[in-house]
């Protein structure tokens, strides 16, 4: 794990805003079409990103750091665009829930990619997670392979190649907001074109039995943009901290609780008995996960 806690509270700080993202994309996508909704996910954060670079100082892709950031693009896009449909199909905690499998193909990822070894305590780690994450979806029994089940998986699919690509990114020297604000300009581009197509047909940037008022939208939307931006920023900053990607991707587990809140406090979704057990297990191999290692260094030192 890092060697302090820095890049743990960078990580929450992300997961916290990554939930509001969850939310304030199922909140849109009944007053937006997928394809331009996820045009603004993608251009409004990349404007924010790429005014922070304008302040800090323009910083360019490099041909070394232009790869990561071109394959991060596409990952975005597919990770973003399955996300939206199965928010407009499942609920907020499903879509997360699916979203949020990213981190079980992570280690696995960068074992195939870039030879990074296995830890026995991320495994395990890892193992309590996916536990957690199958009491949150209500148990394999209750789970049908639906079309929409298995786009979130993809979702959580395409998060994985984009985390794994970003902490190479991170690595670069680029400044967060030039990894991200570069990236997330490339997937407005390439959605461009689609979310053009469903407006001409549409006649209308919103869809037209939108249920919420202009000044509500804008709100959303202006939410929307800043939590991405700050989910994208601070995710950086932890990397940057971090050995690997996989060491931080119990972390991201935590999303699940914040959904949670929001899917409490804004949908009257009640807690059964087997989402609280998927969520203490997602807590406590956060906290193992975090905490563990650093007591082990503690104790090595010590014995050295």
């Amino acid at each position: 794990m890092p060697s302090d806690l820095r890049a743990v509270i960078f990580m929450l700080i992300s997961t916290f805003s990554l939930s509001l993202n969850g939310l304030m994309g199922k909140v849109l996508s009944q007053s937006f079409s997928t394809d331009v909704l996820g045009f603004l996910r993608f251009f409004l954060p990349a404007l924010i990103m790429l005014g922070i670079l304008a302040y800090q100082g323009w910083a360019f892709p490099t041909r070394d750091t232009a790869r990561p950031i071109i394959i991060r693009a596409l990952c975005v896009v597919g990770s973003q665009m399955c996300f939206l449909y199965a928010l407009t199909t499942l609920t907020l905690v499903e879509s997360v829930v699916l979203f949020s499998t990213g981190p079980l193909f992570i280690p696995v990822l960068e074992k195939l990619l870039y030879r990074t070894p296995l830890k026995g305590i991320t495994l395990f780690c890892l193992g309590m997670t996916f536990c957690g994450v199958i009491l949150q979806a209500g148990g394999t029994g209750d789970i049908a392979m639906r079309p929409e089940l298995l786009t979130g998986l993809a979702a959580g699919l395409f998060n994985a190649l984009s985390q794994v690509t970003l902490f190479k990114g991170a690595k670069s020297g680029l400044p967060p907001a030039a990894v991200n604000g570069w990236c997330f300009l490339l997937a407005a581009l390439i959605i461009a074109p689609f979310a053009s197509l469903t407006v001409s047909q549409q006649g209308d940037l919103m869809l037209p039995d939108a249920p919420l008022t202009t000044a509500a939208i804008i709100t959303g939307v202006t939410v929307l943009a800043l939590s991405i931006a700050s989910t994208q920023m601070f995710r950086v900053m932890a990397y940057k901290l971090a050995h690997s990607g996989s060491q931080l991707s119990p972390l991201i587990f935590t999303n699940l609780v914040f959904a949670f809140i929001w899917q409490i406090s804004f949908f009257n979704d009640t807690l059964s008995q087997t989402k609280i057990l998927g969520i203490g297990l997602i807590v406590l191999a956060t906290l193992i996960n975090t905490f563990v290692p650093r007591w082990q260094a503690k104790q090595t030192q010590r014995m050295a």
